[in-house]
C-alpha cells in the first residue's frame, strides 16, 4: 500500500518542479484582457501549462528512462537533435527570464540599477553556486514554494474578497486558443520530459521498484499537483479580470502581478513577494544551468571540463539575454515555441498511448507532419505572415497558430490504420 504521506510528498515535489516564479507573472494578464471569458481562458492555459506536463511526468513513468528516449522512436539521430534543442532553448530564453523577472520585481521598484548589472550580478551567482552544486539552494527551493503559493492564495483571497466590479466584454477573439498559446510560455511541457526522470529516480530510491507502483503514486501525485497548479492559476486569472479596470491593458506583466500584491496586501507584503519571487527564480536559473551542463557531459564522456564550459557559456548568454526586459524575452520565445512546443505536445502524447498506439512508425509519421506544419506559425511570428497567407487560409485553424494539430490527428488516423492492416496481412 502507498501512504497518505508518500502521495503529498510527491504531490508537491511535482507543483514545485513545474511551479516556476516566471510562470506568475503570465496569468494575470490573461484575465485583464479575458475579462468575462476568464473561464475559457483557464481551460486554454490549463490544457498546456498543467495537463500537457502532468501527462510527461506518466509519459516518464512509462518509459523509465531520459529525455532521449522521449524522441527515439522517431529516431536516435531525432532524438539527438531534440535534446540539444530543448537545452539551448532552456538556456537562451526560460534561464535568462529569471534574472529579467528578478530585476523587475525585485531591484527596479527599490534601486537605481541598469538590467545589466542585474543580469552580470544574477548569473555571476548561478555559476558560483552551479560550479559549486551546493544543496542550499535545494533545501531553499522547499521553503520557498510554500512560502510563495500561501502569499499568492492570501492575495487571491483578499482581492476576490474586496473587488466587485462587474466583468465587462473580454479582448480576445478566440479566448481558448489565447489560453493555449499562453501556456506555451509557462515552458512546462519543455520542463515536464525534462525533469520527469528525476521523480522517477527519487521514486525507486525511496523503495518504489516496480511499475505498477511507480504508476499508482505518480498518478495520484500528478493529481494533486495539477489540482494546485489550476487553483493558483485560475485565481490569478480571474484576480487580473476584476481588477482589469484599474489596470491599462497593455501595462507589462511584471508591473501588473506587484500592482495586484500592493493593492490586496500593501507595500510590506508586496516586497517580500518580490523577494520571494527573486529566491525562487535563482533557484530555477541554477536547476536549468545544472541540468544542461550535466547533459553535455554525458556527451563528452563525463568530462568536468564540459561542464564547466557549458555552465559558463550558459552564464554568458544569461547575462546578455537577462539584460533585456521580460516582454522582450517573451517574445523572444514565440518563434521558437511555436516550433518547438507541438513537437513536445506530440511526443508527450505518444509516449502516453499504449503500445499499439506508439509504434516507430507512427512516431515518424506524426512527429515529421507535426514538424512540418508547425513551420507557417514559426515563420508567420517571425514577421512573414504576408508571405504566407495563402498557406494559412488554407490550413485549418493555421490563423490560431495551431496548423499542426488537425494534420498530426489524420496522420496518426492514417499511420494506425496502416500499422493495422500491415500487422494482419
Amino acid at each position: 500500500m502507498i501512504k497518505t504521506k508518500e502521495i503529498w510528498m510527491s504531490g508537491l515535489a511535482l507543483f514545485s518542479m513545474f511551479f516556476g516564479a516566471g510562470n506568475l507573472i503570465l496569468p494575470p494578464l490573461l484575465g485583464l484582457k479575458a475579462q468575462d471569458d476568464w473561464f475559457i481562458v483557464v481551460l486554454g492555459f490549463a490544457i498546456t501549462a498543467v495537463v500537457i506536463p502532468i501527462m510527461a511526468i506518466y509519459a516518464h513513468a512509462r518509459l523509465q528512462g531520459t529525455l532521449y528516449d522521449f524522441g527515439k522512436k522517431v529516431s536516435p539521430k531525432f532524438s539527438v537533435l531534440y535534446c540539444l534543442l530543448i537545452y539551448i532553448i532552456a538556456i537562451a530564453l526560460p534561464a535568462p527570464r529569471t534574472a529579467s523577472v528578478t530585476h523587475e520585481m525585485a531591484i527596479a521598484p527599490f534601486f537605481e540599477s541598469s538590467t545589466l548589472l542585474t543580469s552580470t550580478v544574477y548569473f555571476g551567482l548561478v555559476l558560483l553556486f552551479v560550479l559549486n552544486r551546493s544543496r542550499v539552494l535545494s533545501i531553499l527551493g522547499k521553503f520557498l514554494t510554500p512560502f510563495i503559493v500561501c502569499i499568492l492564495l492570501l492575495i487571491i483571497v483578499l482581492g476576490l474578497a474586496s473587488e466587485t466590479a462587474a466583468l465587462q466584454n473580454g479582448s480576445f477573439k478566440a479566448p481558448l486558443v489565447d489560453g493555449i498559446l499562453e501556456g506555451y510560455q509557462t515552458f512546462d511541457a519543455i520542463g515536464g520530459v525534462v525533469v520527469g526522470a528525476v521523480l522517477i529516480v527519487s521514486l525507486k530510491i525511496r523503495g518504489y521498484h516496480t511499475f505498477e507502483a511507480k504508476k499508482s503514486l505518480i498518478i495520484k501525485s500528478g493529481i494533486i499537483a495539477g489540482v494546485g497548479l489550476i487553483i493558483i492559476y485560475a485565481g490569478l486569472i480571474l484576480l487580473g479580470a476584476v481588477f482589469s479596470h484599474q489596470f491599462e491593458v497593455d501595462i507589462d506583466r511584471t508591473v501588473l502581478l506587484s500592482g495586484l500584491s500592493e493593492k490586496t496586501l500593501g507595500h510590506i507584503g508586496s516586497m517580500f513577494l518580490s523577494v520571494l519571487v527573486a529566491l525562487a527564480c535563482f533557484t530555477t536559473a541554477v536547476g536549468i544551468v545544472t541540468g544542461t551542463a550535466d547533459y553535455f557531459k554525458g556527451l563528452f564522456k563525463e568530462s568536468q571540463l564540459a561542464y564547466t564550459i557549458t555552465a559558463i557559456i550558459g552564464c554568458i548568454i544569461g547575462v546578455i539575454v537577462g539584460s533585456f526586459n521580460v516582454e522582450f524575452i517573451i517574445e523572444l520565445a514565440v518563434p521558437a515555441l511555436m516550433f518547438i512546443y507541438p513537437i513536445t505536445i506530440v511526443l508527450i502524447i505518444l509516449n502516453v498511448l499504449p503500445k499499439q498506439y506508439g509504434t516507430p512508425l507512427i512516431f515518424r509519421s506524426v512527429v515529421i507532419v507535426t514538424a512540418i506544419f508547425s513551420i507557417p506559425d514559426f515563420l508567420s511570428v517571425l514577421g512573414y505572415a504576408a508571405h504566407i497567407e495563402f498557406l494559412t487560409k488554407s490550413i485549418p485553424l493555421a490563423a490560431h497558430r495551431l496548423g499542426w494539430v488537425l494534420p498530426a490527428i489524420i496522420t496518426f488516423t492514417i499511420a494506425f490504420i496502416f500499422q493495422s492492416k500491415s500487422s494482419v496481412a
